[in-house]
């Protein structure tokens, strides 16, 4: 968003809401960028069953026995689709899934060796990713714990909003 457009907004340009803008624009661009790495890692080497959302969500579950809805609450994967996602994650055979004998509504889902050869090429590609970082000294371990240091507090704000709403 332009300058001109934010004072359109607010009537005056502040820094603190330019800046604002731009983190939430990063922030998108950001997301986008990394399904786009994924998209292309995953065409590189052939592996054209999966999409990256369902790639980064088989990454973040790992070695854990998880629901869908634990997996929205520990912002592992944001998305009204998950559910479909999980499913076909298991036709796939990247996941097992099954009913909790306490909550028959309720599925855990955990991944299969398919599922964690899928893990370890993304960790793979996010190692070589890091080294490259490192080596080219484009960020330093400390620029990257600021970033994150700030990204979780902006987690931690809009979290607070959308609790607060209700």
């Amino acid at each position: 968003m332009t300058l001109h457009a934010l004072e359109v907004i607010d009537g005056t340009g502040t820094a603190t809401l330019s800046s604002y803008l731009e983190t939430l624009g990063l922030v998108e661009r950001m997301h986008r960028l990394l399904l786009d790495i994924v998209k292309d890692e995953f065409e590189r080497i052939g592996h054209l069953d999966i999409n990256p959302i369902q790639a980064l969500l088989l990454f973040n579950v790992g070695a854990n026995e998880v629901t869908a809805g634990e997996l929205r609450s520990r912002g592992f994967y944001q998305g009204s689709n998950v559910s479909y996602n999980l499913r076909k994650l298991v036709d796939l055979g990247y996941m097992h899934h099954e009913r909790s004998s306490v909550d028959r509504r309720s599925v855990r889902v955990r991944l299969t060796p398919r599922g964690l050869e899928i893990r370890q090429m993304l960790l793979k590609l996010f190692d070589e990713h890091s080294k490259v970082i490192s080596g080219r000294d484009l960020l330093s371990v400390n620029a990257m714990e600021d970033a994150n240091n700030a990204l979780r507090k902006v987690e931690r704000f809009w979290t607070e909003q959308i609790r607060y709403i209700y």
